[in-house]
C-alpha cells in the first residue's frame, strides 16, 4: 500500500493546508456527534451490521479480538462499492441514504428477487468503528475491482478524511471493515445475543460472531415455542421472542412468516386483513412472533415473495396465526396494559396532574380497562379517550364524606383512626379529594384577603359564603339552602341598605344580598312541626364586610339587630335558631366577639365576629392534619403505582412568550 496526499471528506486533495477562512474541526468532532455509537460497543456493532443489511448481504461475520489492541473486523457479502460510490456515500457528511438510494435495499444480482426495507437514514452508523479507535480500514469490492481505504479523524480541515487509498482486484462483492480495538472492546457473547435479537426476523440474514451464531430456538429472549396444526398434517412452528435486549431500532418487530427458511413480505402486526396491535406502541416494538412454515407452503407465496397469495389455504393459515398472536398478546397483557396506559397518561400529563388523587386513580384504572379490552386501539385514539375522561373528571364535583371528620377534635387522633378503619379505600380517596378542594379555597382566601386591589364582591365574598364549613362542622350540610321565605324576608329587611352593584350569577345564588357596605348570605334548614307543616329550624346569616374593614361594637349591634327584626318581624314560620357571623379584616379592641340573643327567656340566636385570617388559620390547621394522615390508606389501590410512575416522569416546562 502506498500513501498519497491526504484527501478530505469531499474527496479533494489538501495541498498546503486548508483554505483561508475555511471552517476547522476538532479532532474528536465525529465522535462527539455520534451519540451512543461513539462509546457503546453493542450499539456501534449493531449499526455496522445494519449497514450490511442495507447493502443486501446474506451473511455477516464479526471477529472480536480476545484482548484490547487486537483487530476487530466486520465482513459482509453485500453489493460492495466502487471507488466513486465509496467517496460519494461513505465520505459525505450526513449522507441521506433514502434520498439517494431509496428506502428499499439494493441486492447483488443473484438476490435480485429479495425484498427488504433499509435501516439507514442519515449515514451515521457507518462510523461505528470510531467507537474502538480513531482510524479504521475499509476494503470494498465489486465487479472485479477492489478499493482499500484508510479513514482517519485527526485533521483540522475535515471531521474525517481518507488517509490513503490503494486500488486492487478481487472477484465477487462485499465489504470488510477492520479496526484496532484500542477502547470499548465488546464482549463476544453479549454482542452475539444482541445481534440475534435485532435481526431475528429474517432467516436469510445470518450474523456470526467469532464463528458462532444464535439460532432462533436458542435465542435468549425466547418466551415460547409451539407447534400449530393449520391443516391435517400441515404443521407450523411459532416462536415468541422478547427483544428488549436489542439495539435502538425496532423497525421489524411484529409477526414474521418464514417459508422454507425465507421471509415472506415484511414483519407486521397486521396479518391478512386483521390488525392485532398498532405497531407504534411500546409493546408491539418489544415482541416478535416468528412462524416457520415448511416447503409445502412455497406454492402459496407470490413469485416476488412480497406476500402470500389469496387462497382458502392461506386464509386458514392467517386465522391460525392471528388466533395464536391474540392468545400471546392476552398472555403478555400485563406489560401491554402497563406500557400503553403509561404512554396515554403521559401524553395528557399536564391535564392529568391537575386532577385530585381520587380522580387520578379513576382515570388510570379506566385507561387500563380500555387497553385490556381493546389491545389494538391506535395510540392517538387511546390518548383522545383518556383526554375525554380527564375532562369528565374535571367536571365532576366531589362528594363530601367530611361531616363526621370535621366534627372530631383537632387532637382526637384515636377517633380519627377509628373513623378511617370504617372506610373503604374509595371513601378515603373521596375525602382526600374534598380536602384538596377545601385547601384551595383556604389558599385563595389567604391571598385575596391580603390584597388591597382584590375585587372582593366577585372573588372573596362568593368564595366564603359558599364554603359554610369555614364557620363550623354543623353548617357543613346540604340542608342549608335559600328558599322563597328567606329571600323575601331578607330583601325586605335590607331594602334600605341595598347597594347599586349586582352579584355575579345572581340567579344561581339566591341567598346573596348585596348591601352598600357588605355582602350578606342568608340560608336555612327546614323541618316539620307537630302538624307536619313545613317550618324553619335554623337560619345561618353571614355578613362579609367590604374594603379593609374593622369590626367594632356598632357592627356587632347591627348584626344583633338583624336577629331582632327576623325574630320579631313575624315573616318566618316557626321558631328557628339564628346563627349570625360578621367577617371583616380586623376586630377593634374592646369588642366582644360573641353575643347571645334571648327572647322571653329562650335563647334564639348567637352573633359571632371573626376575620378572614382567623377562618383560614382554623381551617388550615384542621385540614392539613387530616390530609397528612389519609394518603397511606389508599397506596395499595389498583392504579396507584401507575399514577405515581406517570407523575414522576419529567416533562418540559411550557414555553414562556418572550423567553
Amino acid at each position: 500500500m502506498h500513501a498519497i496526499t491526504p484527501i478530505d471528506w469531499t474527496g479533494t486533495a489538501m495541498v498546503g493546508g486548508p483554505p483561508i477562512n475555511q471552517a476547522l474541526f476538532e479532532e474528536d468532532y465525529v465522535i462527539r456527534t455520534l451519540g451512543r455509537i461513539g462509546y457503546d460497543p453493542d450499539v456501534a456493532l449493531t449499526e455496522l451490521i445494519a449497514n450490511a443489511w442495507d447493502a443486501g448481504a446474506s451473511r455477516v461475520d464479526v471477529i472480536i479480538p480476545p484482548e484490547s489492541g487486537g483487530l476487530l473486523s466486520v465482513e459482509d457479502d453485500g453489493h460492495g462499492m466502487t471507488e466513486e460510490q465509496f467517496r460519494r456515500r461513505w465520505m459525505t457528511l450526513g449522507y441521506n441514504r433514502q434520498k439517494t438510494q431509496g428506502e428499499n435495499v439494493q441486492f447483488p444480482p443473484e438476490r435480485a428477487d429479495w425484498v427488504r426495507k433499509a435501516f439507514g437514514r442519515n449515514g451515521v452508523g457507518r462510523h461505528g468503528l470510531l467507537c474502538f479507535s480513531d482510524q479504521y480500514t475499509v476494503d470494498t469490492w465489486v465487479g472485479g475491482g477492489l478499493s482499500k481505504f484508510v479513514i482517519g479523524t485527526r485533521n483540522d480541515a475535515s471531521p474525517f478524511y481518507i488517509k490513503s487509498h490503494e486500488p486492487g482486484k478481487r472477484n465477487g462483492h462485499g465489504t470488510r471493515l477492520v479496526v484496532r480495538a484500542d477502547r470499548h472492546r465488546p464482549d463476544a457473547d453479549r454482542v452475539r445475543t444482541v445481534l440475534a435479537g435485532r435481526f431475528l426476523h429474517d432467516p436469510q440474514f445470518v450474523v456470526s460472531v467469532n464463528g458462532a451464531s444464535v439460532p432462533l430456538s436458542e435465542h435468549e429472549g425466547l418466551l415460547e415455542e409451539r407447534t400449530i396444526e393449520v391443516d391435517p398434517g400441515s404443521i407450523v412452528t411459532a416462536y415468541v421472542v422478547d427483544t428488549t435486549r436489542t439495539a435502538k431500532s425496532t423497525r421489524y418487530q411484529g409477526v414474521a412468516l418464514w417459508v422454507s427458511n425465507r421471509l415472506v413480505g415484511l414483519p407486521s402486526w397486521t396479518i391478512g386483513s386483521t390488525a392485532i396491535l398498532d405497531g407504534r406502541i411500546r409493546f408491539a416494538k418489544r415482541y416478535a412472533i416468528v412462524f416457520q412454515c415448511g416447503g409445502e407452503w412455497v406454492s402459496e407465496v407470490e413469485p416476488d415473495w412480497s406476500k402470500f397469495k389469496t387462497t382458502e389455504r392461506t386464509e386458514r393459515l392467517f386465522a391460525s396465526v392471528n388466533a395464536y398472536a391474540q392468545e400471546m398478546v392476552e398472555k403478555l397483557s400485563a406489560t401491554l396494559i402497563e406500557e400503553s396506559s403509561e404512554d396515554a397518561l403521559y401524553k395528557n400529563r399536564e391535564e392529568f396532574r391537575n386532577l385530585s388523587p381520587r380522580s387520578m386513580l379513576e382515570v388510570a384504572q379506566f385507561t387500563k380497562t380500555v387497553v385490556h379490552d381493546q389491545p389494538g386501539m391506535p395510540p392517538e385514539t387511546l390518548q383522545r379517550v383518556v383526554k375525554a375522561i380527564i375532562q369528565i373528571q374535571n367536571a365532576k364535583s366531589g362528594v363530601s364524606f367530611l361531616d363526621k371528620l370535621m366534627a372530631l377534635d383537632e387532637q382526637d387522633i384515636e377517633g380519627l383512626d377509628r373513623l378511617l378503619e370504617q372506610w373503604t379505600v374509595e371513601d378515603a380517596l373521596t375525602v382526600l379529594d374534598e380536602i384538596d378542594g377545601r385547601l384551595s379555597i383556604v389558599a385563595a382566601m389567604e391571598k385575596l384577603s391580603g390584597d388591597p386591589d382584590a375585587d372582593e364582591l366577585h372573588t372573596l365574598h362568593p368564595l366564603v359564603t359558599q364554603a359554610r364549613w369555614l364557620f363550623g362542622p354543623e353548617f357543613d350540610s346540604s340542608e342549608y339552602a335559600s328558599n322563597n321565605t328567606l329571600k323575601t324576608v331578607a330583601t325586605s329587611l335590607f331594602k334600605a341598605r341595598k347597594g347599586d352593584q349586582t352579584f355575579a350569577n345572581a340567579a344561581k345564588r339566591p341567598d346573596i344580598v348585596v348591601l352598600s357596605d357588605a355582602t350578606l348570605s342568608v340560608v336555612g334548614t327546614e323541618g316539620y312541626d307537630s302538624t307536619y307543616l313545613t317550618t324553619m329550624r335554623n337560619v345561618l346569616l353571614i355578613e362579609l364586610k367590604k374594603g379593609r374593614s374593622t369590626i367594632g361594637r356598632q357592627e356587632m349591634f347591627q348584626a344583633a339587630g338583624y336577629i331582632d327584626e327576623l325574630v320579631l318581624g313575624g315573616g318566618i314560620e316557626g321558631t328557628p335558631y339564628f346563627h349570625a357571623f360578621v367577617v371583616g379584616h380586623s376586630i377593634a379592641g374592646n369588642t366582644s366577639t360573641e353575643d347571645t340573643k334571648i327572647y322571653n327567656g329562650v335563647e334564639r340566636g348567637r352573633v359571632k365576629v371573626t376575620t378572614y385570617n382567623q377562618l383560614a388559620l382554623t381551617a388550615n390547621r384542621r385540614l392539613h392534619g387530616l390530609k397528612a394522615r389519609i394518603p397511606s390508606r389508599y397506596e395499595e389501590v389498583s392504579g396507584y403505582d401507575l399514577v405515581q410512575k406517570v407523575m414522576e416522569i419529567p416533562s418540559q416546562a411550557p414555553l414562556v412568550n418572550g423567553a
